[in-house]
């Protein structure tokens, strides 16, 4: 009986690493569609990535994934997809998306992977009470918008690519949604929306309803207003 126990016990374990590994399938199929220059799909295809990377965290503390199967390395492979999916393949997506003028396009898109692959070096880049230290490695996001929302200049393009790139390193803490005990309701609600937000976008592009334009900034800013309140004037920190 035991043995039959914990035979499924690996089975799930194992089911849960799988299931993250889809996210890295994901992202190949949104670099697919990039290469087409197909942005809904590419989006699409992100926006899964996104999902699961969401829900695999709960899924493997559920399942004790760590306890059953010692010998795997799921942090590891979860920050290797991460990079894959939030920060090369989108700045793939920003070289190609034409956005900025040639003159600027190689050197951001180079500036993206390095601020990224610096950030993700980092000892302490999330707190011990589940905030990331900086704006966290989401260019899949940022692209969401520049393609899925603005409809700036390039020169904005280029203004918001430095600041969010500095961004990275200004210690602001901003929210975790799956992880936070602070405020975890109302932002798992809202990062709900945002995701949801996203996919009506994609699915209307190229189109931008303004009811999701709201949406889309309305969730930016709960974000962006929660992260300021935590840092500075939050009195219940670790």
């Amino acid at each position: 009986m035991r043995h039959t126990y914990l035979f499924y016990q690996k089975l799930l374990a194992w089911i849960v690493h799988i299931f993250s590994s889809l996210g890295l399938l994901a992202g190949f199929m949104a670099l697919l569609a990039i290469h087409e220059h197909n942005w809904r799909w590419a989006m699409f295809w992100l926006l899964i990535a996104l999902i699961i990377d969401g829900i695999d965290g709960s899924l493997a503390r559920l399942f004790r994934v760590k306890e059953v199967l010692p010998y795997m390395n799921g942090k590891l492979m979860d920050h290797l997809i991460d990079f894959v999916n939030y920060a090369l393949i989108p700045a793939f997506m920003f070289y190609e998306a034409e956005l900025v003028p040639e003159g600027w396009r190689l050197g951001l898109t180079f500036l993206i992977l390095l601020v990224s692959l610096l950030y993700y070096g980092r000892d302490g880049m999330v707190t011990k009470d589940y905030y990331f230290v900086g704006f966290p490695v989401l260019w899949n996001i940022v692209m969401g918008y520049y393609i899925f929302v603005l409809d700036a200049s390039p020169f904005m393009y280029i203004l918001l690519t430095l600041l969010i790139a500095v961004l990275h390193f200004v210690p602001l803490k901003i929210a975790y949604p799956s992880q936070n005990l602070r405020f975890k309701l109302p932002t798992l609600l809202v990062a709900f929306v945002f995701i949801l937000t996203f996919i009506l976008l994609v699915y209307y592009s190229p189109d931008r309803p303004l009811w999701l334009l709201i949406s889309a900034w309305a969730t930016a800013g709960y974000f962006a207003l929660l992260a300021v309140y935590i840092t500075w004037f939050d009195k219940h920190q670790l």
